[in-house]
């Protein structure tokens, strides 16, 4: 790791981020309210209860998806769920829309380093898919290592380099914004236990990949 990270911007960063994240939907169910209380027609309005119901869902999920993946995880074991982690990336798939979603998942939970991880690749492939495509995900349990790979492919790939080089440590802490700061997270979760994160990027595809070391 490049330098020792400030806390304080990290933190700052990642609220940054989630207020960032969090503005359009809540920003859509503002506006909703506002449609709802002039609208008279019962089609309309029936619409305006769909969008609404629709940004509550979003904004639902972008929090818990900042609660799994930067939080404490105080509510939950040793480890979590799959269908935790599962049901967010769904929810953020289905609202980034043109997306297919691929699972090659057997084990029933993971640690919460690897649902940080997981769910941090999740949302680097959905971001990089900005004109639809596939992302297939997988998690492999081993008695040694936990395996996660994430592959976006689409017309067009967009992946910034310096998330690459947060990703593997490579980016001065100090130069952090709330772009990178994710990435800077999964790094050092990596380091922390020991593991590594990789990235390939090629025509149409993305593929990202962490092992973590079991019992670090």
């Amino acid at each position: 790791m490049t330098g020792e990270t400030d806390p304080l911007l990290l933190a700052s960063q990642l609220c940054s981020r989630l207020c960032h994240d969090m503005l359009s939907p809540v920003g859509a169910l503002s506006n909703g309210l506002e449609l709802l209380a002039d609208e008279q027609d019962p089609q309309m309005r029936q619409r305006c209860f769909e969008l609404l119901e629709q940004s509550a869902r979003t904004s639902a999920a972008k929090l818990k998806f900042f609660r799994l993946a930067y939080g404490a995880g105080g509510g939950f074991g040793e480890k979590v769920s799959i269908d935790e982690p599962r049901a967010v990336i769904e929810t953020l798939a289905a609202d980034a829309k043109r997306i297919e979603l691929g699972w090659q998942i057997e084990t029933p939970t993971v640690t919460k380093a690897a649902t940080k991880v997981l769910l941090n690749l999740a949302q680097i492939g959905l971001d990089a898919l900005v004109r639809g495509g596939t992302l297939d995900l997988g998690v492999e349990e081993r008695d040694d290592a936990t395996e996660i790979v994430v592959r976006a492919a689409g017309a067009k790939i967009a992946f910034d380099q310096t998330i690459g080089d947060a990703l593997a440590g490579r980016m001065d802490p100090a130069e952090l914004t709330g772009r990178t700061a994710p990435a800077h997270v999964l790094a050092l979760i990596a380091e922390r236990q020991g593991g590594m994160i990789q990235t390939h990027v090629e025509s149409g595809t993305l593929l990202l990949g962490a092992t973590l070391p079991n019992g670090a």
